[in-house]
């Protein structure tokens, strides 16, 4: 058998049939289901009397829509409410594991599908949401899925798909102080821009990568999609497993033991080929901010805005220009003298513990400036509570941030945390198109280190001044 990467060896372990139209039959191991994607699938069910197939494979908990305040009240009559009820209507008729908004293991998908263990090295994992590629962070195949699609494994367990080509970025080199992964994925996006991945199973490689924890891998999955790939990859490791064990999905035992064994064999055999390789030196990288509406439109924080007229490519030139109008920002102005409104601090991105820990360091003893709204999401209630028991939920309060319950939040408008039109946010989030955050919103895509010098500066900054 020919040298096998580590997205081929997975796929593999799941096909149960090829089709002559280049498609496949995979089996899909587990399944995140969250109020936004699934009310149409559990529909279809219904309508065709169809069981669900593995009610075991499958966890549901709403966090698109939810509040992160005030969850001791019921939720306001809305489409919020219908889709938080009818998910948990759904998930007791057909017999699929729900957590609760108010339960300590509710948060984002993308954040506790590793918390509980229910992601795993070597499993196929899919969710009705794009950034499913986080959990690629532990050597699974994930994906995000369409309601068609979800209602086919709610059915049949399995998925047709196509095989993608095999992509390597390997990232060399020591993160200089101050930069973090999100400047790296940032900065790897900025260079193959949003299609560079497109058609293309990215495998993260390289002596950055192996330095990087578990959380930190999630975030640079996590942003896989928006370099235009599906799936985001790390092989598993020792990190891995020093993460997994004793979470209360994960095998335990004799089980952990072979599991390991067979997770270790996942890793990208030596010879393998892949279609693409990129490098990215990450020794000489400083700290990204976006300036624009895609997350390729991102910059060194020492940069200033760019100037269309200096484009070459006509298409570009004019993306440029459409981008500029709608942030309101003129070409050569230092990307640290723009004033901001609001900072967020959360996503699936990076709501993590480190993450909230990062920003807590920079803000430990100053104050978020007078003109500047900033909240903390925690993306978990495990995250939140964690955090509290460490004291950063009072280092936030002290210089001035709200402090919130779990969910998405403003990282996409589906909830009561937006930007108003024209107002400008700082925000940890992965997406910056137009209206992401909110009709209008223009958004500053960045790490949770600079987040928070922007809530201390008032403006966007470069951390490294405030060290």
């Amino acid at each position: 058998m020919s040298a096998l990467t580590l997205y081929d060896k997975v796929w593999r372990d799941h096909l149960v049939k090829d089709y002559e139209d280049g498609t496949s039959l995979l089996y899909i191991d587990r399944h995140l289901v969250q109020e936004v994607s699934s009310p149409q699938a559990f529909a279809g069910l219904i309508a065709q009397n169809r069981a669900l197939r593995r009610p075991d494979a499958h966890v549901a908990v709403a966090d698109h829509a939810v509040p992160t305040r005030n969850r001791a009240r019921p939720l306001p009559d809305g489409l919020a409410a219908r889709q938080v009820s009818r998910l948990q209507e759904n998930a007791t008729r057909f017999g699929i594991p729900y957590i609760p908004m108010r339960d300590r293991r509710h948060g984002i998908v993308h954040v506790i599908g590793p918390e509980l263990g229910f992601t795993l090295p070597g499993a196929t994992l899919v969710c009705g949401d794009s950034h499913t590629c986080t959990h690629g962070a532990f050597g699974a195949l994930a994906f995000g899925i369409g309601a068609s699609e979800c209602e086919c494994i709610f059915a049949t367990q399995t998925l047709r798909q196509r095989k993608q080509k095999r992509m390597r970025v390997t990232l060399d080199g020591r993160l200089p102080a101050g930069v973090t992964v999100k400047d790296v994925i940032l900065a790897l996006i900025g260079t193959i821009g949003t299609g560079g991945g497109v058609g293309h199973a990215i495998e993260y490689a390289g002596e950055a990568v192996r330095a990087l924890s578990m959380e930190e891998r999630m975030t640079l999955c996590n942003m896989s999609i928006e370099a235009g790939s599906r799936v985001g990859m790390v092989a598993p490791d020792e990190t891995t497993f020093a993460y997994l064990e004793g979470r209360p999905l994960a095998p335990r035992g004799a089980e952990w033991d072979a599991a390991r064994a067979a997770w270790r064999a996942l890793a990208t055999d030596p010879d393998a080929v892949f279609d693409r390789e990129v490098r990215l030196d990450v020794g000489a990288l400083a700290p990204r901010i976006s300036w624009g509406t895609t997350p390729e439109e991102n910059l060194p924080i020492t940069a200033a805005v760019p100037d269309p007229d200096a484009e070459p490519d006509p298409e570009r030139r004019a993306r440029m220009r459409r981008s500029l109008a709608y942030m309101g920002l003129e070409p050569g102005r230092r990307l640290d003298e723009i004033p901001i409104d609001r900072v967020f601090i959360g996503s699936c991105t990076n709501g993590r513990i480190e993450d909230l820990r990062l920003a807590a360091r920079v803000v430990a003893g100053r104050s978020v400036a007078p003109t500047v709204q900033a909240i903390v999401v925690p993306g978990s209630a495990g995250v939140r509570l964690q955090a509290e028991a460490e004291g950063l939920d009072r280092i936030f309060r002290a210089a001035g941030f709200e402090w919130r319950e779990s969910g998405c939040s403003m990282c996409v408008a589906m909830n009561d945390d937006r930007l108003a039109p024209g107002e400008r946010c700082a925000s940890t989030s992965n997406r910056n198109f137009e209206g992401r955050q909110g009709k209008g919103g223009r958004t500053h895509l960045m790490s949770p280190a600079m987040a928070a010098a922007a809530a201390i500066a008032g403006r966007l900054a470069d951390v490294r001044s405030l060290a």
